[in-house]
C-alpha cells in the first residue's frame, strides 16, 4: 500500500458542513492533512467547499448531501463511507439550529427535527463509529455543544439550551469510557459566534443589539480551539477568555439568580 493511498489517510466525518462552524472545522482539519466526508442538506455548498480545499490542501473529499432530520440518515452516512472503502477516524458533530419562536408556536414537527439532528443523530454516530475506533486504538470525537448548555434555557428557544447539556454531558461520559482505548472525546462550547446561525433562526439583529461585541467570537477561532482541545484530549473546550468565565459562574451561582439572568437575556432579545 502506497503512502498515498488514500486508505493510509485519516479521514473525518463533519456535519452541518456548509457554513459556519463547520465550514470553519473543515478547513481546520484539511490544513492539518485529513481527508473529510462532508455533509448536511446543501450540495452546492458541500462540493463547493470540497473544491476548495482539494485545491488548497491536497486532500481527498466525499460530498454525501443528508438531512439529519431524517431517522435513516445516519445509518445511510456510515453505509456511503462504507461504500468508499474508508474508515472514519474523526467524528465531528456540529449540525445543529435553533427555533426562538416558543414552545407553543412551533409546531411539533420541528422540535422533533432538532432533537433528531442535534441529539439523537450525534449520539447514533458516535454508537456506529466508535466501536471501530476504539478497535483501532486511534479516534476523535468532536461535539460542538455551547455555553448555553451550562445555563438555564432561554425562555422562546426552551430545547436548545437543554439538548447542549445532553450532548456536553454525554460527551464527557463517553471521554472517560474511551481514554483508555485512545479515542479522544470533547465537547466544544462555544460562545457567540459569527455565522449563519443566528440569521437562519432571524435572531442576528436582536443578538448583536443585545449582546456586546467582546463577547463574539470568530468561526475560524473556535474551530481551531476545538480542534487543538481534541488533539489534546481535553474533554471540555470553551473557547475565549469572556466565556470561560461566564461558564464558571454559570456552574457555582444559584439556580433562582441564573433563572433570572436567562429571563432578562430573553426579555432583551423579544423572545419572552
Amino acid at each position: 500500500m502506497s503512502a498515498t493511498d488514500p486508505a493510509d489517510r485519516r479521514l473525518a466525518l463533519i456535519t452541518g458542513a456548509s457554513a459556519g462552524i463547520g465550514q470553519a472545522l473543515a478547513r481546520v482539519y484539511a490544513e492539518h492533512g485529513w481527508d473529510l466526508v462532508l455533509t448536511a442538506r446543501r450540495t452546492d455548498r458541500l462540493e463547493a467547499l470540497a473544491d476548495e480545499l482539494k485545491l488548497r490542501a491536497g486532500i481527498e473529499t466525499i460530498v454525501i448531501p443528508e438531512d439529519l432530520a431524517d431517522p435513516a440518515a445516519p445509518a445511510r452516512l456510515v453505509e456511503a463511507i462504507d461504500s468508499h472503502g474508508r474508515t472514519v477516524d474523526a467524528l465531528i458533530n456540529n449540525a445543529g439550529f435553533s427555533r426562538t419562536e416558543g414552545f407553543q408556536a412551533v409546531p411539533w414537527e420541528q422540535h422533533q427535527a432538532m432533537l433528531q439532528v442535534m441529539l439523537i443523530t450525534p449520539v447514533e454516530l458516535a454508537h456506529r463509529l466508535s466501536p471501530g475506533m476504539a478497535d483501532r486504538h486511534f479516534g476523535r470525537i468532536l461535539n460542538v455543544a455551547s455555553l448555553a448548555g451550562y445555563s438555564p434555557a432561554t425562555g422562546g428557544d426552551t430545547l436548545y439550551g437543554p439538548i447542549k447539556s445532553f450532548i456536553i454531558k454525554a460527551s464527557a461520559g463517553l471521554h472517560l469510557e474511551l481514554r483508555d482505548k485512545d479515542v479522544h472525546v470533547t465537547a466544544l462550547c462555544p460562545g457567540y459566534t459569527w455565522s449563519e446561525f443566528h440569521d437562519v433562526n432571524g435572531q442576528r439583529q436582536a443578538v448583536a443589539h443585545a449582546t456586546p461585541e467582546w463577547m463574539w467570537m470568530g468561526a475560524d477561532e473556535v474551530a481551531r480551539a476545538g480542534y487543538e482541545a481534541s488533539e489534546a484530549n481535553r474533554a471540555i473546550c470553551v473557547p475565549g477568555a469572556p466565556n470561560k468565565v461566564a461558564s464558571a459562574l454559570l456552574k457555582i451561582l444559584p439556580d433562582d439568580w441564573t433563572l433570572a439572568l436567562a429571563a432578562r437575556h430573553g426579555e432583551r432579545l423579544g423572545r419572552i
